[in-house]
């Protein structure tokens, strides 16, 4: 017996496609049978949307049915889910909570191409779904599924302090996030964008600080950044930023881009900047994040669109052009 469901798939000609994928329809192990009920659209499903494969990774939804080895889920909890769907469990890295970067990972896009949260339904490990809080709506939580998940992390797992000044480079996807974590864990926030355009609302999110950058050669902060967050598209001016950070500040790039990351040498060893990459956050850090999201009522601010090739293709479109406010989500019809 197997059990059919609706997908969307990328294309060689960019717009989405509607599929179907066929799963068993008993379930093993500790897998989970959800029913999408809200899909986060992130800057990283725009490349993949001429591939072959299911898009969308910031999934929401209820428990249908589960396997015999689950323990925790069970028949209508709501889950979440994000960028990784398994590891391998007893590596060094699993074992201290930075499965993230285990050698057998599984993640969106290089594994279970098949599915994603672009889709009526979803078949995932109970160990890699998040429960939701009762706070946080279906559509709040997709985007934290991923865009929260990763602002938070780079705060909470390196060690952010409420004492800090943090710097937020870009309002947008990312960056309203990273405004609202910041501010809510105690931070100093200054947010560092191209034009005054968006200060009025960076101020509104909880920033205390807004500096515009464009056609400016010296910026002026009124304490130096502990802590720069750089939720751009593209890698901004180093020369123009690296002045006003603390001695000892650390760099946290959290966008994807082409190239290599260049930045000026000697004030890099000169003030003991620390370079910090970083992927998605691990379980421990998500379950955090939602909960944290939940008591201090962190939100996406949304554009929804319906779940169809047209809205699907619509929002892609919006987000690749720069077009969307602040988070696209998808809604199933």
């Amino acid at each position: 017996m197997s059990f059919t469901f609706t997908v969307f798939k990328g294309d060689t000609s960019g717009a989405p496609k509607k599929s179907t994928t066929t799963k068993p329809k008993e379930l093993t192990g500790d897998n989970v049978l959800i029913k999408v009920t809200a899909s986060g659209l992130c800057g990283t499903d725009l490349h993949y949307r001429k591939d072959d494969m299911v898009l969308g990774h910031e999934g929401v939804g209820v428990v249908e049915s589960t396997g015999p080895e689950c323990k925790v889920l069970k028949k209508g909890d709501r889950v979440g889910w994000g960028y990784e769907h398994d590891s391998c469990g007893h590596c060094h890295q699993c074992l201290t909570g930075a499965e993230t970067y285990c050698a057998e990972r599984v993640m969106y896009a290089y594994a279970n191409r098949d599915q994603g949260s672009f889709a009526s339904h979803a078949v995932w490990r109970e160990a890699f779904l998040f429960p939701i809080p009762d706070a946080i709506s279906d559509e709040d939580a997709a985007p934290l599924m991923c865009g929260g998940a990763t602002v938070f992390n780079a705060l909470h797992a390196y060690g952010a302090r409420p004492t800090e000044t943090v710097g937020v480079m870009g309002v947008g996807g990312l960056g309203h996030l990273a405004i609202q974590f910041a501010a809510k864990m105690g931070c100093r926030v200054v947010v560092l964008s191209g034009t005054e355009s968006k200060k009025e609302e960076a101020m509104r999110l909880g920033a205390h600080e807004f500096v515009a950058t464009k056609g400016k050669t010296e910026l002026k902060v009124s304490h130096p950044l502990d802590r720069l967050l750089v939720c751009t598209s593209a890698q901004p001016d180093w020369a123009q930023l690296v002045p006003i950070l603390a001695p000892g500040a650390s760099i946290h790039p959290l966008s994807v881009d082409q190239g290599n990351f260049e930045i000026p040498y000697f004030p890099l060893i000169a003030m003991a900047i620390t370079v910090q990459g970083s992927i998605v956050a691990s379980r421990y850090v998500q379950k955090r994040m939602l909960d944290f999201a939940a008591l201090h009522q962190i939100k996406p601010v949304l554009e929804i669109f319906p779940m169809t090739e047209a809205g699907i293709q619509e929002a892609m479109d919006k987000l690749e052009k720069g077009q969307i406010h602040f988070r696209a989500v998808l809604k199933p019809q």
